[in-house]
């Protein structure tokens, strides 16, 4: 196999390749622990990826590695090999979010480059929101060299391209899924029977904005590429038309979904409850062409402030705004993968700290696993949306828990508990990676009950991973989504104030 590499990581070797220029390959791994053989093959189903992650749970260990489309014998080549070595905790996360980030990169969308839906390899199903937190992840492999910079920037500028030229929009607003080869609408949920969801999607767009305004900040040089990337992202920032979603001229809550052939049918306002949607309405007060007004903040997005609010302290942890114990975790991951609530508070809570609480919420609960589900426990922690035997589902401490785990709660929660973020990382990867860990890094889910594992991924799942990561290690994201000049000023404008970092913390 052309191209064929071996890279030693911990526990684990990974192997990469030039890809077949027939996009319906698939290819067989043969491995030996000498130069000369025998080679067995080692992946049990066809492998369509043209990367490789042999998870073999030791260190020290030398193999030798043959890939070939033949799935009977090795091919005639020079075999390659690597050694298989202990990381410290900074290796290992860099090791992680290279092998997350190939999720973005080898498995994005080949005209596109948008983020597929999952990992179904050939899929067309782009998903918006995923896309924005896959840009987000570009801008880490560009910054930790897992890509050149200028390969960074020209499949931004691919992603850039398309979604402005061919992606269909609907009053500047995407859909929440799309046809990643023709820029179709791609109907996600259903109303009445009908699908209505065919239309503009307001949240998703604001999750593929906020990686877009990211982006903008980082490719800063003066180049050809890099100028049209700041370009592009400015046009489609500015064709927006948030205060469309706000249904009604004079209305003061925005809405989710728009159809140009069921108009309002879904009927999902946004806000009255804290969830994933914050940067939805900072993002539409922020805007500089179609803004809503400031007081749409209070007005829509908090409502009655008592339902707002959280008046209560679960295993001791204070809980200042949010479902009882915080919800699904995805409510503290998406809307800070570049917005960065450190130093800031609105007149309920210092967001960052209310993330903190409610991961150690979700931590504790799973310590005290009043349903006694298997593999629950100080490492093993946080309930969200994610596949579960059952099928995609949202999970929660208070409603909905049956028993499954995603990595990504713990691990996209390492902002706020990193030393209980880090332990769940060590006991994901040591002790499960053998059936959690494949080529992408960490498989979406697990259910020890049901001796479950997903074995597939989700970028919704994977985007925060490595964006939140990196937050945690440099506040990379933070940093440049924070420095867009429309930022600040929306945040004064709302009645936001820089907040003390010795807030109350249990």
């Amino acid at each position: 196999m052309e191209g064929l590499i071996a890279t030693g990581h911990d526990s684990r070797i990974d192997l990469e390749w030039s890809p077949s220029s027939d996009p319906g390959s698939t290819y067989a791994i043969f491995r030996s622990s000498k130069a000369g053989g025998p080679f067995e093959k080692i992946n049990s189903e066809p492998h369509s990826p043209y990367v490789y992650s042999d998870f073999i749970g030791t260190n020290g260990v030398v193999y030798f590695y043959k890939v070939g489309e033949s799935k009977k014998k090795p091919p005639d080549m020079i075999p390659v090999s690597a050694k298989s070595y202990a990381m410290d905790d900074e290796e290992l996360l860099t090791s992680i979010q290279e092998a997350t980030f190939r999720y973005f990169w080898q498995n994005g969308h080949p005209v596109s480059g948008l983020a597929r839906e999952r990992s179904d390899h050939g899929d067309d199903d782009c998903t918006t929101g995923g896309s924005g937190f896959g840009v987000m992840a570009i801008v880490v492999g560009a910054e930790r060299g897992f890509v050149l910079r200028i390969a960074a920037a020209e499949r931004m500028l691919k992603i850039m391209t398309f979604l402005e030229e061919k992606a269909v929009r609907y009053h500047g607003v995407w859909p929440h899924w799309l046809n990643g080869a023709t820029g179709e609408t791609r109907p996600f949920a259903r109303k009445n029977g009908i699908r209505a969801d065919n239309g503009g999607d307001l949240v998703e767009t604001s999750f593929l904005i906020q990686g877009m305004l990211t982006v903008r900040q980082y490719f800063d040089r003066d180049d050809p590429v890099e100028q049209e990337i700041r370009e592009r992202i400015t046009r489609m920032w500015r064709e927006v038309e948030w205060d469309w979603y706000l249904r009604e001229p004079d209305g003061k809550q925005l809405y989710w979904h728009w159809s140009p052939d069921y108009g309002w049918m879904m009927d999902h306002p946004i806000g009255g409850h804290f969830n994933e949607c914050l940067i939805t309405y900072l993002l539409a007060i922020a805007s500089p062409t179609h803004p809503i007004p400031p007081e749409c903040y209070e007005e829509g997005w908090i409502g009655d402030p008592a339902e707002y609010a959280n008046p209560d302290t679960y295993y001791g942890y204070r809980q200042w705004v949010g479902m009882p114990m915080g919800g699904r975790m995805f409510f503290t991951h998406y809307s800070f993968l570049g917005f960065d609530p450190q130093g800031w508070s609105d007149p309920y809570c210092n967001y960052f700290e209310n993330s903190r609480n409610i991961s150690l919420i979700h931590r504790a609960y799973c310590m005290q696993n009043p349903k006694r589900f298997e593999g629950y426990g100080s490492q093993a922690w946080g309930l969200t949306s994610c596949m579960t035997p059952e099928g995609y589902r949202g999970l929660d401490p208070l409603f909905r828990d049956n028993g499954t785990i995603a990595p990504t709660a713990a691990l996209s929660a390492m902002p706020y508990v990193p030393e209980e973020s880090m332990a769940s990382l060590r006991h994901y990867y040591h002790n499960l990676g053998d059936r959690l860990w494949g080529e992408f890094g960490f498989y979406d889910a697990f259910n020890l009950e049901h001796d479950w594992f997903a074995g597939e991924y989700l970028a919704i799942d994977q985007g925060p991973i490595i964006c939140m990561i990196e937050n945690h290690r440099t506040g990379l994201l933070w940093k440049h989504f924070m420095s867009n000049p429309e930022i600040e000023p929306m945040l004064k404008s709302i009645g936001w104030v820089r907040s003390n970092d010795d807030m109350e913390r249990k």
